[in-house]
């Protein structure tokens, strides 16, 4: 599990699937948007449970996933289409390809041009451009002409289409690729700095991932280089996301931490390191997983075959071939009895256990099983 490095509760990278089914039969959950849904799975069909094990949307859909921003994506002939926390499917149109919603605004794709969709459903900016990004800040990059721009909401353009490339805004500044190299352009498309690499990445804070060849580096705001590109890129893992201020590197096929001031805090030392959550990271040293803090002291000693960040004050480790979850102390809360799990989020954590999936409280309790595969 520690080698995926980060694990995100959207999109098809936290599938979990299951059913509840009451002692005397299936109880249908109270519908509320507010509510936080867990995918479920049975006899191959997919739909949604509640905290409480209640399902709440029914297994129907072939494919779906995980709520983002209020919706799902699930397949229906052959294509996705958002649905929301009440079961409710955006199926007006069907479109080539449905991006996910980021400011009430999702990208789709109809034929060849893509346009955006609004979250009733209803296509507020028509298809007419040949790429298009997410909305961050109120601007969303599209191509358009070959060119890269960036859009108001209301699909008039803020910044014409003039880069090569474009990304996101994040406080206040975007990184595009000129013809005399990348940089950072503010919202009026005034070039406010201009840097020698190979690319650029959005801000996280006050510093911006930056790559020269395979090495990354740091951009800060307000000094431009912070830190020079030195670290590793590594080709099937994330790199240059900071955690709690915290970013893994690499160099030499050795992990270590890079703080968001640009100082190593934690020297390259361990065969593997995963993000920091909740003032813990875990760190292979050797065979064996154990967790570190902010200092690099050792809290919690290499003693799993493998383990995953911290959530909810419990982190999933392996022993003998089989998952529990563990306390900030390194105490077994949950005894290792599972072939996979995942971290907990909102009350619940994923289980799988010969190819049946579960979920379960911090105690340990099923509130729901799947009974067919």
């Amino acid at each position: 599990m520690a080698k995926s490095r980060t694990y995100r509760q959207t999109g098809e990278t936290q599938s979990q699937l299951a059913l509840f089914q009451a002692a005397n039969g299936t109880d249908q959950a109270a519908l509320t948007p507010q509510q936080a849904l867990f995918r479920i799975r049975e006899r191959g069909h997919y739909g949604f449970i509640n905290a409480q094990g209640l399902i709440a949307i029914e297994p129907q859909f072939l494919e779906a996933e995980d709520f983002y921003n209020g919706f799902s994506r699930v397949l229906l002939n052959d294509k996705l289409v958002p649905m929301d926390k009440l079961g409710r499917l955006l199926m007006k149109r069907l479109f080539n390809q449905v991006g996910y919603f980021e400011e009430a605004l999702a990208p789709v794709q109809l034929v060849r041009r893509w346009g955006y969709l609004d979250v009733r459903g209803n296509l507020t900016i028509e298809p007419q451009f040949e790429a298009a990004g997410y909305f961050s800040e109120g601007l969303a990059a599209v191509r358009s002409g070959g060119r890269w721009g960036y859009i108001r909401t209301d699909g008039s353009f803020a910044i014409e289409p003039q880069f090569a490339a474009a990304d996101r805004f994040s406080g206040g500044l975007a990184p595009v690729q000129l013809a005399s190299g990348w940089g950072y352009i503010d919202p009026t498309g005034a070039l406010i700095m201009l840097l020698p690499f190979d690319a650029c990445y959005p801000f996280q804070g006050d510093v911006a991932p930056v790559r020269l060849g395979k090495k990354w580096g740091l951009a800060h705001r307000f000094s431009e280089v912070l830190v020079e590109p030195r670290f590793d890129v590594p080709e099937h893992e994330l790199w240059g996301e900071f955690a709690e201020e915290m970013a893994v590197i690499i160099t030499n096929n050795q992990y270590g931490f890079l703080r968001t001031d640009g100082e190593i805090i934690i020297p390259p030392q361990y065969a593997f390191a995963g993000d920091f959550s909740e003032g813990l990271a875990p760190v292979q040293s050797h065979d064996a997983f154990g967790f570190i803090d902010k200092q690099g002291n050792m809290r919690i000693l290499p003693q799993y075959a493998d383990a995953g960040i911290f959530s909810e004050g419990h982190a999933p480790a392996k022993k003998d071939d089989r998952w529990g979850f563990i306390d900030p102390s390194g105490e077994w809360v949950i005894p290792p009895q599972y072939d996979a799990v995942l971290p907990f989020r909102d009350g619940l954590a994923w289980t799988e256990s010969a190819g049946r999936w579960s979920y379960i409280t911090p105690q340990g309790e099923t509130v729901w099983a799947e009974t067919n595969p």
